[in-house]
């Protein structure tokens, strides 16, 4: 029991005072993540609500494609995103494995499934409801995307946020990619699981500290910017 104390009350300190060390992990650990979900939210919010409100042959079979992608194993993304960046792979020419770049792109491969079909759930019933009219007005099919996004904005928003959860919690495939390097790939994730392995509980301890103070604060200011409390959406 004293050496789980120490911990917590070391871990406390090192957030307290702003470890260099713990800075630089939690500030890329932020970078990463939320340049990933930009590039998966850019993709997926269209495609979800594309796959709303256009019938074509094999939308079914997309649909069950995209949710199947949302369990894809994340040591699995990991592999082949490695063996295409490699340098025997067609992308090692770019020279970016080990390197952010690469590990933004594995959590975008891992998040766009979930964000995608998230979306798809909830413009389907917002579909529903502006079909008459967004019809009636010959609206093509971009306007009709613009549109349902804008007024689904709010669950949108909730769709954006799983896909953060899922990208900042990440290990196995940033593991990967990244190679945990000290100063330039290591992240909250991969650095606890470090700290946990040497035996620094302390640090870990703070690592996930951050991680959770993230994880809540990215979630009030989703809730901020949707203005549900606001507006009695709460």
């Amino acid at each position: 029991m004293n050496d789980i104390y120490e911990g917590l009350v070391s871990a406390f300190w090192l957030v307290v005072s702003l470890d260099p060390d713990l800075m630089d992990i939690s500030l890329r650990s932020l970078q990463v993540s939320l340049t990933a979900l930009v590039i998966a939210s850019a993709i997926a919010l269209p495609l979800g609500t594309f796959l709303a409100i256009r019938r074509f042959r094999f939308r079914r079979l997309t649909i069950s494609l995209l949710n199947a992608l949302m369990g894809l194993p994340p040591v699995v993304v990991g592999l082949i995103v490695y063996i295409l960046l490699s340098r025997s792979g067609p992308f090692g020419v770019f020279g970016l494995l080990f390197t952010p770049t690469a590990m933004i792109i594995a959590q975008v491969v891992i998040i766009t499934p979930l964000i995608a079909s998230i979306t798809h759930q909830a413009m389907r019933e917002l579909w529903a409801e502006y079909h008459d009219l967004l019809i009636s007005l010959n609206t093509t099919n971009w306007q009709r995307i613009k549109t349902l996004i804008w007024d689904g904005r709010r669950n949108l928003l909730t769709a954006s946020l799983a896909g953060f959860g899922r990208a900042i919690g990440e290990v196995g495939a940033i593991m990967i990619v990244g190679g945990n390097i000290d100063n330039a790939t290591r992240v909250l994730t991969t650095a606890i699981a470090l700290e946990t392995g040497k035996g620094d509980f302390a640090l870990a301890l703070a690592l996930g500290f951050v991680l959770i103070a993230l994880a809540i604060g990215i979630n009030i200011c989703i809730h901020w910017l949707s203005r549900t409390e606001r507006e009695g959406r709460w």
